[in-house]
């Protein structure tokens, strides 16, 4: 262990707006807009406003699968929040969004519209309203939250902990970095026993649950998160890999990975989507689907 810094916290905290890391500029203690902005608005009665981080990935995901179920009514228009640009604290995506953090979904199919935040939110609200991807039964109904809750929680050890400190944070902290790979590796252990005996997280069927947690511990279990693959010896976690595999590889997660993307290979790149038609021949090809 490296010797620590001398700091002492002050009696009372103030804001440092040049802190230092990446997302040091989009990080603010208030709430509220920052500026007038109006949020677009298509022709489909869901309306999307996101990014293809995790918890937007999940929503995409589990749209493009009620589409490919034949659900015509979960046709949408997804909006590219750019959250580095701030796009998050206009005051339309606040009226959606009080809490500032993709996605956003705004239901106009109902009168008055329904605005729905949160992921899991999301989530819960879309698979009620067209009655897939979540177990009616109360056992199975239970166990699926139960496991989309569980991903709610755990995430943020994910992302705003280990993924934090490992990858974006501007000083390498050994203390933060070992607290947040011992519990990123015990909560892949937990999932790797849990899918050693089960096909899909919550059981036999594949529902939001899996669309929660894939975007997530499928990124890190791919070494894809945060380039720590090998620091955290993912392969190890052989039921892991064979589920995120299973899921990596069905036509509508393709789709939903690539909506609302502005980073990576431009062929994964879908920065909005309005129809099926706007994923093109190419990338049909690739997607399989």
């Amino acid at each position: 262990m490296t010797d620590s810094t001398a700091y002492v916290p002050p009696k009372i905290w103030t804001w440092d707006k040049e802190n230092g890391g990446e997302f040091a500029r989009i990080n603010r203690p208030i709430a509220g807009p920052t500026h007038d902005k109006v949020l677009p608005v298509g022709r489909h009665p869901l309306q999307l406003y996101s990014l293809a981080t995790p918890n937007g990935v999940k929503v995409t995901v589990l749209l493009e699968e009620l589409l490919a179920l034949g659900h015509s009514g979960a046709e949408y228009d997804a909006w590219l929040i750019d959250i580095r640009k701030g796009d998050q604290f206009g005051s339309g995506f606040v009226d959606v969004n009080p809490n500032s953090k993709i996605p956003a979904l705004l239901d106009r199919s109902e009168s008055p519209a329904i605005r729905v935040f949160e992921s899991g939110s999301i989530l819960i609200y879309l698979a009620e309203k067209f009655g897939a991807f979540l177990p009616t039964e109360r056992a199975a109904r239970a166990e699926c939250l139960s496991w989309l809750m569980w991903q709610m929680g755990s995430a943020p050890y994910v992302g705003g902990g280990f993924g934090h400190f490992y990858a974006y944070a501007p000083v390498k902290i050994e203390y933060a970095i070992d607290r947040f790979a011992m519990e990123v590796k015990r909560q892949l252990d937990v999932l790797d026993r849990r899918l050693a005996d089960h096909e899909f997280i919550a059981g036999p069927q594949y529902t939001i649950a899996d669309m929660a947690i894939f975007p997530w511990y499928g990124n890190v279990a791919t070494g894809e998160a945060y380039g720590a693959g090998e620091f955290l010896q993912v392969a190890d976690y052989k039921n892991v890999q064979r589920w995120t595999a299973a899921i990596g590889a069905r036509p509508a997660v393709k789709r939903g990975r690539m909506v609302n993307r502005a980073t990576g290979e431009p062929a994964g790149q879908l920065r909005e989507r309005h129809e099926a038609s706007d994923f093109d021949t190419k990338t049909q090809d690739k997607i399989g689907g």
